[in-house]
C-alpha cells in the first residue's frame, strides 16, 4: 500500500527508567486500534514489552517496534513507534533508535523531573538532531509539578519548553488540560471505557489570569522564531490565524528552536488522545528532514538522497534480532527508494550482495508479512548474513555508505564457562548471536587463563544475558565474580629505538625504528599516529604496517594486560635492508618497541567512573553520603525534591557491586539509586599495586 510520506511519523518514545514510557506506548496502541485490551507493565502484559525477562521485571531491556494508524484533522495518519528501554545498562537501544528516527516523544515523570538518564537520552537525541516533544507524565501522583518540570526541562537539558497546555489541578485533583492556543479545558469524563471521553468546557474563573500568563509564553516563543510572523504579530495580532500559527509552531519543532510540552497521566488513560494528536501536528515526516548524506566508495564524493520510493534505494540496518520462528532480523530504516521481498541488495562495508528473503512490518515481536516497503518506513528482513548494526543497505548499481554509529565500550566483566562439556560448542554458537544483537556485548577468550570473558554495561546486562543463555539457547553456565574493565594510559613522554634483527639462514628478518611515545589529547581516545620520517630511511610501503603494529600492541599494556585508552606515537626515523626488511619486521619492530618504551615511561591505572544519583528521605541522607565517602566517592551535589533530597556523586564502578542492596539496608528500602558510566579516571598507585596483584598474582611497584 502507498502511504504518502508527508502523513508518516517515525517516532520514539525515551525517559529516565519508570517514567512511564511503555504504558503511554501501550494506550497509544489502544487508543489507535491496534490492541482492544491495554497491557500493564506491572502485570506482565505489555505489548511491547515481550520479552519474558521484561515481564517479570517490569521494565524495557529491548527497543520494541509497531505501526499503528490516527485520525486527525479527517486524515489518516501512519505512526511507526519505538519504546526504548530508560535503564542505563541499554542505552545502546536508545542511541541506535534515535539514529534512525524522525522525532521524539521525552517522556518526564511529573514528581521526579529531570533525572540523569533523562539527561543521557536527551544527549543522545540532540546528537542525531532528532525534534522532540514533552510529556510530563504521572500528574495524579502525589507531588506531581508541572511546572517545576518544565523548569528544569529548561535549567538543566538547556532547552526551550513552551507548555502548549496546562493542567486543571494535579495529583488525586488532576481532572482536565486547558489547551492554551484554543483557550478551551478540555475535561475527561469518568466512564466504563477508562478516560475515552472528554468533553470541552470554559476555563475554571481561578486559572483564567495563569492561561493568558502561558498562553503569551507560547506565542511569543513561536513568533521569536520567525522574522516575518513576529512583524505580523507586533503591527496586528489578529491577522494571524490559529492554522497559520500551527504551521509556523511546526516548523519551530521541526528546527528544533522549541520543545513543545504537553502533560497526562498514562496510568489513569488521561492526555494520549491529545498526545496523538500533537504527534501528527507538530512533529516531522521523512520529507521534513533533510536529505539523507552519504559516501559513494567507488567515487569518493558526497551524494544525497530523498525520501522518494522513485530514487535508489539507501536503508541502515539499526538492530539484529534472533527470533526463534524467523531466525536472524534485521531492522531497517528505508531513507530512499524501495525495498522488494527477494531484492538483491550491496553491503558497501563487506563489498557483497545479499538477498533479502522476506519483508515484514513490524508489531513488537509479531511480524506482519508485506511484498515491498517504501521509503521513510521501518521494517524487518529474513535472509542478510553478513549484516551489522550501523551497516548500509543500498542499490547494487548506486552504492552509497552512510554515517554508521557508534557504541560506548563496556565497563563490566565475568569469566563464564557452561556447566557440562556437552554446552561448550552450543555456548559459542549462543554468545556469537547475542553479540551480533547488541554492539555493546563483548566476548573474548583469556590467552593466558583460557576462560571465557563476557563484558557489557552493567550487572543487570549481564544478568539478562545469563538469563537469555539460560532460557533461548538452554546453556547453564557458572560464573564468577564480575571484573571490572579497567584501562592504562601513558602519563609520561618517552623516546625509544627498536631494532628487529633475526637471521635463521637464508633471507633474515630486520626493522629498525625510532618514535616517541606520548599521552594523547584530552578526550581523544585510541592511537594517534604520526609519521615525521623524512629521506625515505622507511619506505613509505613499511609505514602503515608499523601504525598496526602499535594499534594492536595497545590492546594489552605493561601494568596488567588491560588495554591502552590513548596513546600518541611519532614516528621519527629509523633504518631498513635491502633484502632483509618487509612488513611484518616492521609490524613487530613496533610491538616490541611499545613493550620495551612503556617500561621507560610512567603508565597509571585508569578505572571507571560512575554517575550515582540517590533519592532518599532526608533523615537518611547522611548514612548515604558517609557511604559514598567509604567508596571513594565524590559529592557532586544536593538537591531537595518534594520531601525528599537528592544526592549526586561519581563513584568508581568497583567499589558498586551489590549497592542496591545496601543502600536498601542503610535506608529501610525507601531509597533508590540510579546509575551510569561516566568517565575513566586515574586509580589511586596504592590501589593500582593491589588491583594488579590481584589481577596478575604479581606483586608489583606503582
Amino acid at each position: 500500500m502507498n502511504f504518502d510520506l508527508n502523513y508518516t511519523r517515525n517516532i520514539g518514545i525515551m525517559a529516565h527508567i519508570d517514567a512511564g514510557k511503555t504504558t503511554t506506548t501501550e494506550r497509544i496502541l489502544f487508543y489507535t486500534g491496534m490492541t482492544h485490551r491495554m497491557g500493564e507493565v506491572h502485570d506482565g502484559t505489555a505489548t511491547m514489552d515481550w520479552m519474558v525477562q521484561e515481564q517479570e521485571r517490569g521494565i524495557t531491556i529491548t527497543s520494541a517496534a509497531t505501526t499503528t494508524f490516527w485520525d486527525y484533522h479527517n486524515q489518516k495518519y501512519k505512526i511507526n513507534i519505538i519504546d526504548t528501554p530508560g535503564h542505563v545498562d541499554f542505552t545502546v537501544e536508545v542511541e541506535r533508535s534515535l539514529r534512525v528516527l524522525d522525532g521524539a516523544i521525552a517522556v518526564f515523570c511529573a514528581v521526579g523531573g529531570v533525572q540523569p538518564q533523562s539527561e543521557t537520552v536527551w544527549r543522545q537525541a540532540n546528537k542525531y538532531n532528532v525534534p522532540r516533544i514533552a510529556f510530563v507524565n504521572k500528574m495524579d501522583r502525589v507531588g506531581a509539578d508541572f511546572f517545576g518540570v518544565v523548569k528544569q526541562i529548561k535549567d538543566k537539558l538547556g532547552s526551550n519548553p513552551v507548555p502548549m497546555q496546562i493542567p486543571i489541578g494535579s495529583e488525586d485533583n488532576f481532572t482536565g488540560l486547558v489547551d492554551l492556543i484554543e483557550r478551551r479545558a478540555i475535561v475527561w469524563v469518568p466512564d466504563e471505557k477508562l478516560g475515552i471521553r472528554y468533553e470541552y468546557t470554559e476555563i475554571p474563573e481561578d486559572m483564567i489570569d495563569l492561561v493568558e500568563e502561558w498562553r503569551e509564553k507560547l506565542i511569543e516563543a513561536v513568533c521569536y522564531t520567525d522574522d516575518d510572523l513576529l512583524e505580523r504579530f507586533l503591527e496586528d495580532r489578529t491577522s494571524i490565524t490559529v492554522e497559520e500559527f500551527m504551521e509556523h509552531t511546526r516548523n519551530a519543532v521541526v528546527t528544533q528552536h522549541i520543545v513543545p510540552v504537553l502533560c497526562g497521566a498514562s496510568f489513569k488513560n488521561k492526555g494520549i488522545q491529545r498526545l496523538l494528536d500533537t504527534i501528527c501536528a507538530l512533529l516531522p515526516s521523512p520529507l521534513d528532514i533533510d536529505t539523507i548524506k552519504g559516501h559513494n566508495p567507488f567515487t569518493d564524493k558526497t551524494e544525497e538522497r530523498k525520501a522518494d520510493e522513485n530514487e535508489p534505494m539507501v536503508a541502515l540496518a539499526f538492530k539484529i534480532a534472533t527470533d526463534p520462528f524467523v531466525g536472524r532480523l534485521t531492522y531497517l530504516r528505508v531513507y530512499s527508494g524501495a525495498i522488494d521481498s527477494g531484492m538483491q541488495v550491496l553491503n558497501p562495508r563487506t563489498g557483497k550482495k545479499e538477498r533479502i528473503n522476506r519483508l515484514y512490518q513490524m508489531h513488537a515481536n509479531k511480524q506482519n508479512p508485506r511484498e515491498r516497503i517504501e521509503a521513510g518506513d521501518i521494517c524487518g528482513v529474513v535472509g542478510l548474513k553478513d549484516v551489522v548494526t550501523g551497516d548500509t543497505l543500498c542499490d547494487v548499481k548506486h552504492p552509497l555508505y552512510l554515517e554508521s554509529m557508534t557504541f560506548p565500550e563496556p565497563v563490566i566483566g565475568v569469566a563464564i564457562e557452561p556447566k557440562t562439556q556437552a554446552d561448550v560448542d552450543k555456548l559459542g554458537v549462543a554468545l556469537n548471536k547475542l553479540a551480533e544483537e547488541d554492539p555493546t556485548f563483548k566476548v573474548k577468550v583469556d590467552e593466558d587463563s583460557g576462560q571465557t570473558i563476557i563484558s557489557g554495561m552493567g550487572e543487570l546486562h549481564l544478568e539478562i544475558l545469563m538469563d537469555r543463555l539460560k532460557r533461548e539457547f538452554n546453556v547453564e553456565c557458572n560464573q564468577g565474580a564480575p571484573q571490572v574493565a579497567y584501562k592504562e594510559a601513558l602519563t609520561t613522554v618517552v623516546k625509544h629505538r627498536e631494532t628487529f634483527k633475526k637471521q635463521t639462514g637464508g633471507r633474515g628478518k630486520f626493522a629498525d625504528i625510532v618514535f616517541e611515545l606520548a599521552p594523547a589529547e584530552k578526550g581523544v581516545t585510541g592511537l594517534v599516529f604520526i609519521d615525521e620520517v623524512k629521506g625515505g630511511n622507511i619506505p613509505r610501503e613499511y609505514v602503515p604496517s608499523v601504525e598496526k603494529g602499535f594499534r594492536e600492541a595497545m590492546r594489552n599494556g605493561v601494568l596488567a594486560g588491560f588495554p591502552m585508552d590513548s596513546l600518541q606515537v611519532t614516528l621519527k626515523d629509523g633504518s631498513f635492508h635491502p633484502v632483509d626488511s618487509d612488513s611484518f619486521s616492521f609490524e613487530i619492530a613496533a610491538k616490541q618497541g611499545f613493550k620495551h618504551a612503556l617500561k621507560k615511561g610512567k603508565v597509571c591505572l585508569l578505572e571507571p567512573i560512575m554517575k550515582i544519583e540517590v533519592v532518599t528521605p532526608e533523615e537518611n541522607m547522611g548514612d548515604v553520603i558517609a557511604d559514598f565517602n567509604r567508596r571513594r566517592g565524590q559529592i557532586t551535589g544536593m538537591e531537595s525534591q518534594a520531601t525528599l533530597r537528592v544526592v549526586l556523586a561519581n563513584v568508581p564502578l568497583g567499589e558498586m557491586f551489590g549497592y542496591v542492596t545496601v543502600l536498601r539496608t542503610l535506608s529501610s528500602g525507601r531509597a533508590t539509586s540510579t546509575m551510569e558510566f561516566s568517565h575513566y579516571d586515574i586509580v589511586p598507585p596504592a590501589l593500582s599495586a593491589e588491583v594488579i596483584e590481584r589481577i596478575t598474582g604479581t606483586k608489583v611497584l606503582v
